[in-house]
């Protein structure tokens, strides 16, 4: 879409809304999740799975919900968005790319590609905004309402592709009264985060909120080489991130504007040459997590901004038209010493890294009606348009940089979408939806770092339509209590691999998946909640990428097809006075289904468990049977929270929460040594709280235990690790206004 085209679209979006009525309201879209809305009959928790506010017990949808306390407590000492990792049931997040380039499976669906031009089968949805690039999705997670998990396909109601489920994450909207809150900590490593909002009515018709993130870290890893002339340590970062919103709401017509930075310079992911045991999935003896040697460098920047107008209308009696239309931007640099050593330690030495640029814009018109009788509807139009550079290079070990490749990537997508629920009787609804899509992906890779070049050229398109649906039936046993049954289908559409060795891209078919799915839900308000589901899915031609390998590369490919079947459950009480409890977990099986089809394995060092061919002189292995990677079979979370009431509204409390996942599968194929150990994590926090005059003062753990295990690892070198972060111990306080 050229330019011209793009603007005119922009402007007839926006104008659909606020052109409706020259009378200036926004309709708040989103109720606090995990909470009591009076609004609602007798109570209930609330969320927003179906872009609508509704108890969590009518929703036919496996979601979970994190706010409030619980979720400033695991958000605590300078973490990324990957702390919500294992913290509700099905979801794992890891990133190579350290605090820049987080990828998200749910139900063991996802994708290790560290290509920034990958698709990824979770969509994350900030602010109602769908982001498509990793780099995009890595944006901090600060002064939140809610985050919502929601698994399995979610096509019909969401503006991008949703396979594997969706991550969604509300900013705090600003107040009808004065409201904000200050809280700054310092923990080990000089681990520093602070944290500051506030929002206020400006007239009886604007109101704002203006968030702030300041998180650094000093470089805790010390560098062991004497004779490098690059970085004596690793692992530090300072991040910087900001939000500002303005809401108009006048009658029926609601403005929200909202734009948001980051700024982050520190260090990439580091790795670790030589961390694994031969022949064990253990660290070797006596490993030393905070020393490493290398003569490598690996510094890191992100920068990115982005801005998005949300609008709504509310005719009378009839229903809201929605309008959603956003900006988004970033530029990252990361540079990574990934054989992890030095001379004489490893075979050979890689540095590689370089710039991506992505640019995405979308728009979304939705219309969500009232009940007319015993039905209502939703329908909507969606327009998705993404600009990617990625230059890529290698350095020497006196950092002589040499341009490798510059890539340009356009994806646009055209949907439209809607869903209708009907209530035949007050203790059932019934639900379907359906969708069209139409994707257009364009390539080209050029060799050196002139994109304009007529030599060594890799282009690439593929473009293709499809539709999905999903259908459901909820029936009430009580007022708090229900059963559910759905079946939805998923797409992802078909992606590309350059290959300048073979002068035109690879790529692979557009990946469906069929989900069915069952659960029981049930709540008494302020007592306790509940949620069990069993799911099943069948993923054909899923869409696979083999990472690393004897030569370092990322190929794509699909398999036939991939099944998961499992269950999830939640559990939350307060069985007495001053105690709350939580419990979740899930069960996860994932397996490939393709008799055809081998992978590379590593390039030296490993034990591969999987049969071995040799085709044209080459070992391959066998993946048919594999679980998928970075999918555990078991993952389970807990908190308790116990306070002393000590008069005057105030309290001093306790406050501890575990995650726990099983082993994992670092990449396609098996072997002994990359295969990720089961990691037990736990988090404390204690405190004296004020309520009357705001304020808390409180010491925190996480990693409680300092489990270290590897959670990510380079196979085409030698036995070189990833590591999670060791116990972090500090103090924090916070004020509430």
């Amino acid at each position: 879409m050229n330019s011209a085209r793009l603007r005119r679209f922009t402007a007839v979006s926006v104008l659909a809304v606020t052109a409706a009525c020259a009378v200036p309201a926004i309709a708040q879209e989103a109720a606090p999740a995990a909470s009591v809305d009076e609004g609602f009959a007798d109570g209930g928790i609330v969320v927003t799975a179906t872009r609508r506010s509704e108890r969590a017990v009518d929703v036919p949808i496996a979601v979970s919900a994190l706010s409030g306390e619980k979720l400033d407590v695991l958000n605590s000492s300078g973490q990324d968005i990957r702390f919500l990792s294992a913290r509700v049931p099905s979801l794992l997040i890891e990133s190579s790319f350290g605090r820049t380039f987080p990828r998200f499976y749910i139900r063991g669906l996802g994708n290790t590609d560290f290509s920034a031009d990958a698709a990824q089968p979770v969509s994350v949805v900030y602010d109602n905004v769908a982001l498509e690039s990793p780099m995009l999705k890595a944006f901090p997670a600060f002064d939140l309402e809610n985050v919502e998990v929601l698994k399995g396909p979610q096509g019909t109601l969401f503006g991008r592709n949703t396979p594997a489920g969706v991550v969604k994450l509300t900013s705090k909207r600003p107040s009808e009264e004065l409201d904000g809150h200050v809280s700054a900590s310092w923990a080990t490593y000089n681990t520093v985060n602070l944290e500051a909002a506030v929002g206020a009515p400006l007239t009886d018709k604007l109101r704002f909120r203006v968030a702030g993130l300041v998180q650094r870290r000093d470089d805790w890893v010390k560098n062991d080489y004497a004779q490098t002339i690059n970085e004596r340590k690793f692992e530090g970062y300072q991040d910087y991130a900001g939000r500002i919103q303005f809401e108009y709401e006048d009658g029926p017509l609601d403005i929200l504007v909202n734009a948001h930075a980051r700024s982050l310079k520190g260090s990439a992911r580091l790795f670790r040459a030589n961390a694994i045991k031969p022949g064990t999935n253990d660290l070797v003896d006596g490993y030393d997590i905070e020393h490493t040697a290398q003569n490598g460098s690996n510094p890191q920047t992100l920068e990115s901004w982005g801005a998005n107008v949300q609008a709504s209308y509310e005719f009378d009696g009839l229903g809201s038209l929605y309008s959603i239309t956003a900006w988004e931007r970033a530029s990252v640099f990361s540079r990574g010493d990934i054989d992890g050593g030095f001379p004489g330690i490893v075979p050979f030495q890689v540095q590689t890294g370089g710039t991506t640029t992505p640019k995405e814009f979308s728009q979304e018109l939705r219309f969500a009606s009232k009940k007319f009788g015993d039905v209502s509807f939703q329908a909507g139009a969606y327009y998705f348009n993404q600009n990617l550079e990625n230059e890529s290079g290698s350095w020497s070990n006196t950092n002589s940089y040499t341009p490798t490749s510059v890539a340009h990537l356009d994806n646009e997508t055209y949907a439209f979408f809607g869903s209708v629920e009907y209530t035949p009787v007050d203790s059932l609804i019934l639900r379907g939806g359906v969708r069209w899509s139409h994707d257009k992906r364009f390539s080209v890779l050029v060799n050196g770092d002139d994109i304009d070049a007529v030599t060594g050229i890799s282009t690439g398109s593929a473009k293709g339509s499809k539709w999905s649906w999903d259908g459901s039936a909820t029936y009430k046993l009580s007022n708090f209590t229900s059963v559910y049954a759905r079946v939805a289908s998923g797409y992802l559409g078909a992606a590309l691999k350059n290959d300048t060795a073979a002068g035109v891209a690879t790529m692979a078919k557009p990946q469906t998946t069929t989900s069915y799915e069952i659960g029981f839900k049930g709540e008494q308000p302020g007592l306790f909640s509940f949620a069990l589901d069993g799911y099943y899915f069948d993923t054909k031609n899923i869409q696979l990428t083999a990472v690393g390998g004897s030569t370092n590369v990322t190929q794509l490919m699909n398999a036939r097809k991939a099944i998961g079947y499992g269950a999830e459950a939640e559990f939350s009480a307060t069985p007495i006075e001053n105690l709350v409890l939580t419990l979740g977990g899930s069960y996860n099986h994932t397996e490939l289904k393709d008799r055809d089809l081998f992978v590379a394995p590593c390039g030296g060092g490993c034990t591969v468990t999987d049969p071995l061919v040799t085709v044209g002189g080459t070992t391959l292995a066998s993946i048919n049977g594999n679980r998928l990677p970075q999918a555990p079979r078991w993952i389970g979370n807990g908190t308790l929270r116990y306070a002393v009431p000590l008069g005057n509204d105030n309290e001093i409390f306790a406050y501890t929460d575990w995650s726990y996942r099983s082993k994992i599968n670092l990449f396609l194929y098996d072997s002994v040594e990359f295969t990720g150990k089961a990691f037990l994590e736990g988090g404390l926090r204690a405190g004296y709280r004020d309520n009357q005059r705001g304020y808390e003062v409180a010491a925190f753990a996480r990693n409680i235990t300092n489990q270290i295990r590897v959670v990510g690892a380079i196979d085409f070198n030698n036995l070189t690790a990833m590591l999670n972060e060791p116990r972090i111990i500090g103090g924090e306080v916070r004020f509430n206004f």
